[in-house]
């Protein structure tokens, strides 16, 4: 695609600050919700320590992939039951931390082994025809979010007021991409979530004023908890790192090597699973920015950048990081790709969490706002995988039953369970849809092609246009 921004392109930085500040917003609900729902575990996450440490981690990815790579780290819903399974065997604050480590660890590992063996195998064992209804597959798996929390703004109860604003969210961001004026085409989630935002207040308003629950969509208990009590901690505030909250009860969760081990078995497995993740975002985010990121800077650069960028981002906010699709979409539909957009968003998210007022704001915007902004960030992604079967001859059966094969399974949600966990109540190790159906694909991809990785594209013939040569007006056939 044409990109406004370039990776490496500066723009003014008034200019940056507010493309900065999109991208934090776009990823900010997903990135303080992971702690909130590890609080109700059993340990305390403080939202704004995962903030701090989504910036962080952001940076040491950022150095690692030499500033070629354009996307932010936020906290990873995959690693939820890990967190549980953690909390629930009393292995408190430190062995989440280790945990984290084991699975970043894991990436540093298959790093190495990349840089000794090459990359090469990714583009063979996963070719368009496989990493195409991958990527799209990322985003379509995502939808049930956005449109869950639109139609009952994260709660149980449907709404089609939270519908209305939810709707007037993405369209405000539709209108603003595709009418707006060069700068507006650039901060198209700023003016509709700040749409949605609006719409959701008045209403709020209304509601309270005639006491009817339905109209209240707009929370304003972060506000209440922020200023009802005012000091100086209702306008600065360090947040409470996780490594703090690990040095002020120790002792109180034992560590010994056996918890060690246990710890290992729970984050590994899902670490190695989480790989099929990380490279289908890259060749996502390649594909946007039209560079072959697995070659340049290197998947030995993105493994290391996301598993040290991790580790990093646990030991401040609790929470193990992952490259975000809500980031690479903002890049698609925006155009930019400046790193320095990224940096200095990865900067505004470290010291925005010591704002009191913004974290509150942060956790009041309705999650029906944000399910409408996702609307467009989803789509975006599943488009983007839609977009890498184009030169995929979809004509031919042998490569609709990979692509199909892979759809299916992913949404459907066929996972592989293995063991039962008798602490949490779920299995022992899962494997993800998305891995699930990445492996389904790999095998019905070397069977219809008798043992050989097939490409999908051996047997594409692009389309004849016709040329009409001039002066004599011949009319002719060719290939585009």
């Amino acid at each position: 695609m044409k990109l406004t921004y370039d990776i490496g392109d500066k723009p003014k930085f008034r200019q940056t600050l507010v493309f900065a500040f999109q991208q934090m917003i776009a990823i900010m609900a997903a990135t303080l919700l992971v702690p909130m729902l590890v609080t109700t575990f059993g340990l305390e996450a403080d939202p704004a320590a995962a903030l701090f440490g989504a910036g962080i981690g952001t940076i040491v990815y950022l150095l690692f992939t030499r500033k070629k790579s354009p996307v932010f780290l936020g906290s990873s819903f995959t690693f939820l039951g890990a967190y549980a399974a953690t909390i629930n065997q009393n292995y408190g604050y430190w062995g989440v931390i280790i945990g984290v480590a084991f699975a970043g660890l894991v990436y540093v590992v298959i790093a190495l082994i990349v840089k000794v063996v090459g990359s090469g195998w990714v583009n063979k064992l996963m070719p368009a025809v496989i990493i195409g209804p991958i990527v799209a597959l990322i985003g379509l798996s995502l939808s049930g979010t956005a449109t869950g929390w639109v139609s009952t703004n994260g709660g149980s109860d449907y709404n089609l007021l939270t519908i209305l604003v939810g709707i007037v969210t993405f369209l405000a961001i539709v209108i603003s991409s595709v009418k707006g004026s060069k700068t507006v085409k650039l901060i198209p989630f700023i003016i509709g979530i700040g749409a949605g935002y609006i719409l959701a207040l008045i209403l709020t308003v209304i509601g309270n004023a005639a006491g009817i629950p339905y109209m209240q969509i707009l929370d304003f208990t972060p506000f209440v908890e922020t200023f009802s009590e005012f000091s100086i901690t209702s306008i600065i505030d360090y947040p409470k790192f996780f490594f703090l909250k690990a040095f002020e009860t120790n002792g109180t969760y034992p560590i010994d090597g056996a918890a060690i081990g246990n710890i290992a078995l729970i984050y590994i497995p899902i670490a190695v699973v989480e790989l099929a993740q990380h490279i289908a975002d890259h060749k996502n985010l390649g594909n946007i920015i039209e560079r072959d990121l697995i070659t340049n800077p290197g998947l030995d650069k993105t493994l290391l950048g996301d598993g040290v960028g991790s580790i990093v981002g646990s030991i401040f906010g609790g929470c193990a990081n992952t490259t975000y699709g809500e980031s690479i979409g903002c890049v698609a539909i925006t155009g930019n790709a400046s790193i320095v957009t990224i940096f200095t968003a990865s900067i505004g998210c470290m010291v925005l969490s010591f704002f009191t007022p913004f974290v509150a704001f942060i956790n009041s915007i309705p999650k029906c706002v944000m399910g409408g902004a996702c609307i467009a960030l989803y789509g975006f992604i599943a488009v983007s995988g839609l977009q890498m079967l184009k030169r995929v001859d979809l004509n031919n059966s042998k490569n609709l039953f990979v692509v199909s094969s892979i759809l299916v399974t992913g949404i459907g949600g066929l996972t592989l369970d293995f063991g039962f966990n008798e602490i949490t109540g779920g299995p022992i190790l899962s494997i993800t849809s998305l891995a699930v159906a990445l492996i389904v694909g790999i095998i019905t991809n070397v069977i219809v092609n008798n043992g050989k990785l097939g490409t999908g594209e051996e047997d594409f013939e692009e389309a004849p246009v016709v040329v009409v040569d001039e002066p004599g007006g011949e009319i002719r056939q060719s290939k585009k």
